[in-house]
């Protein structure tokens, strides 16, 4: 069976094609500028990688020049092939706390929410829309990246604010990157031979939350209201003191909007480093002793080690530590960085392993009390998961 994983952007397109007889992906690819000049897609299949510049004034151009580039390149033989497609969903608040199959109720639920993602739900709705109509017959499943951290409980997902803005407005913790931390969580699982461990997740790329998972089910997660809070990434703040913007707004003239656009844009590495919010730019200018970047990678070091500790603490110790993602997957000196602040904990990584260019390693050492792996994350596959099974349903 055939399953098409989608992740509708603003103004892109992302998809994977996936035989789930074997869980193999057939073709990916990225659709992007949709909407604006210079629009292109690249399309990934067998060894071939096709680019060409393409004018996709909305989302379904781009789904129905994907269908089309599929049936004419010969990866698929007609439409029928494709049963399910499974869009990724930012936000699902506390209404959706698994996947579910898209009709016209879940739709109506998603209108009512989507001002609590603003820009990323109305994009996937999109996405939604515009697979409908290209793909009638398939069944169209919706997956939540807040899904996974509705096992918090009122402790770990309640505010310290009047509890009417919980109760009116909807104002609680709800998390964020859920579908790759409930994949580590199963890969570790697989690792460990139990399903009862203490897991700490750390999802490191230019966005990043660190999960505190126990026995396969999240108990605290870094990311709060919205994916701004939390640990410092790439060009987010990560945990302020809220007095903040109050106070720069008076300094600056802004809105409170545009400081948060200034705290979700143009903060992290790149607010600090004044350079980039990539960490490859950062670490070059920390070989050349640019104070500012250097600064920036170890309090972008120090954030995650924070939430490390803090979790350690909250699960009662430590079977696992997971890095994924951008940075934690590719990252060699960010790894060995964190891990020599957690060696208080007992954690002992072997330099050789860290440093090889195996993807999915354990890179702990025979004599460390917690073991720490290194494991490429997958969202795509756990979305087309889920829409198989809810096909089988």
């Amino acid at each position: 069976m055939k399953i098409l994983s989608i992740n509708a952007g603003s103004s892109s397109l992302k998809f994977s094609l996936f035989n789930m007889d074997d869980e193999s992906v057939i073709a990916n690819g990225v659709f992007e500028r949709i909407g604006i000049d210079g629009s292109c897609y690249t399309i990934k299949f067998k060894s071939e990688k096709i680019t060409q510049e393409v004018d996709l004034p909305t989302h379904l151009e781009a789904v129905n020049i994907l269908l089309e580039k599929l049936l004419a390149l010969g990866i698929i033989e007609n439409l029928y092939e494709i049963h399910g497609v499974g869009h990724r969903i930012v936000q699902g608040k506390d209404i959706f706390k698994e996947s579910v199959v898209v009709n016209d109720e879940v739709m109506t639920k998603l209108e009512s929410i989507k001002d609590f993602a603003p820009l990323h739900n109305p994009a996937n709705m999109l996405g939604i829309e515009a697979f409908k109509k290209a793909l009638p017959d398939a069944v169209q499943v919706a997956v939540f990246d807040t899904a996974f951290h509705q096992t918090m409980d009122e402790e770990a997902y309640l505010y310290a604010v009047p509890y009417k803005w919980y109760e009116q407005y909807g104002i609680r913790k709800y998390g964020a990157h859920g579908t790759s931390h409930r994949y580590i969580a199963l890969q570790v699982k697989k690792l460990l031979g139990t399903s009862e461990y203490r897991l700490i997740s750390c999802h490191i790329g230019n966005g990043g939350s660190i999960t505190a998972i126990k026995d396969g089910k999240c108990v605290d997660t870094s990311m709060g209201f919205t994916p701004l809070a939390g640990i410092m990434m790439g060009s987010r703040s990560g945990d302020i003191d809220p007095s903040i913007i109050p106070c720069v707004m008076e300094q600056e003239g802004k809105n409170a909007g545009e400081v948060i656009d200034d705290l979700n844009r143009r903060s992290g590495l790149m607010g600090l480093s004044e350079f980039s919010s990539d960490m490859r730019d950062v670490l070059a200018k920390c070989s050349e002793n640019d104070k500012r970047c250097i600064v920036a990678k170890n309090k972008y070091v120090r954030r995650i080690v924070d939430y490390i500790a803090q979790y350690y603490v909250l699960l009662g110790g430590a079977d696992a530590i997971v890095f994924t993602a951008g940075v934690g997957e590719n990252n060699a000196l960010i790894r060995k960085e964190i891990c020599q602040k957690l060696e208080c904990l007992g954690v002992k990584i072997d330099d050789e392993i860290n440093n090889d260019s195996n993807r999915t390693k354990k890179i702990s050492t025979s004599s460390s009390k917690i073991a720490v792996y290194v494991i490429p994350t997958d969202e795509e596959l756990m979305i087309a998961r889920d829409t198989l099974n809810l096909i089988n349903r």
